[in-house]
């Protein structure tokens, strides 16, 4: 039996997973999180097989929760879950040490299957996000992603800001300061070589980097 962890900051989200997986045979979904660090601290107590990880959550993040996860626990295997379906957040989260790439619009056969995969070691990345990482690499491009110079932690203040969120409320989202925030504001000017918001955006369109689609609607 291949025991897995929901991680994901919708209580809706665990739920609907959790029903699709049932139907599953020889998965039992053992427990859920809703944050990067709850799952860090179950995976410490539980030590599931395989961790469905939400990349876009608030705290710590699922790039940073997984590369905690993996040091307290080599041998699990973490599929990162989410409405992105471009590379660049996949190699972030391949880099982080990930096993495999789904968005949540994925079938229950496609996931009961990737997580099979990745449990005896293999790989498993969504189709239209494998097609994209070997175009990109095959084309040398993906390294010229001046996004890639920013952290996890500056990449998500970043697609808020692109989403038009200000900073008293990305800093009730993620649990911090207006303060700190803008802090964080002038460390991504700085390595992205810009000025504003509006350079921001427009760069963000020009390497294909957006928020996630809840943050936008949130944002509206």
């Amino acid at each position: 039996m291949i025991r897995v962890l929901i991680a994901d900051d919708h209580c809706l989200v665990r739920t609907g997973l959790r029903l699709m997986l049932a139907a599953e045979p020889g998965i039992e979904v053992v427990a859920e999180a809703a944050s990067g660090e709850e799952a860090v601290q179950v995976v410490r107590e539980l030590d599931p097989d395989v961790i469905l990880l939400d990349v876009s959550m608030p705290g710590i993040g699922g790039v940073e929760a997984c590369q905690r996860i993996l040091r307290h626990a080599p041998e699990a295997r973490v599929i990162g879950l989410t409405v992105h379906d471009d590379e660049f957040h996949a190699t972030r989260l391949l880099r982080a040490g990930a096993s495999g790439y789904l968005t949540k619009g994925a079938e229950a056969q496609e996931m009961g299957q990737a997580i099979r995969r990745v449990h005896v070691g293999q790989r498993y990345l969504t189709p239209r996000v494998a097609q994209e990482l070997a175009l990109s690499s095959y084309a040398g491009e993906r390294e010229d992603n001046p996004f890639m110079k920013l952290s996890e932690r500056e990449l998500q203040i970043a697609e808020m800001i692109v989403a038009c969120e200000r900073a008293p409320a990305i800093a009730r989202r993620l649990f911090i300061s207006p303060k700190t925030v803008n802090t964080y504001r002038y460390r991504i000017f700085d390595k992205l070589a810009i000025h504003s918001d509006v350079e921001l955006v427009h760069m963000a369109l020009q390497h294909g980097v957006g928020p996630a689609p809840e943050a936008a609607r949130q944002a509206s």
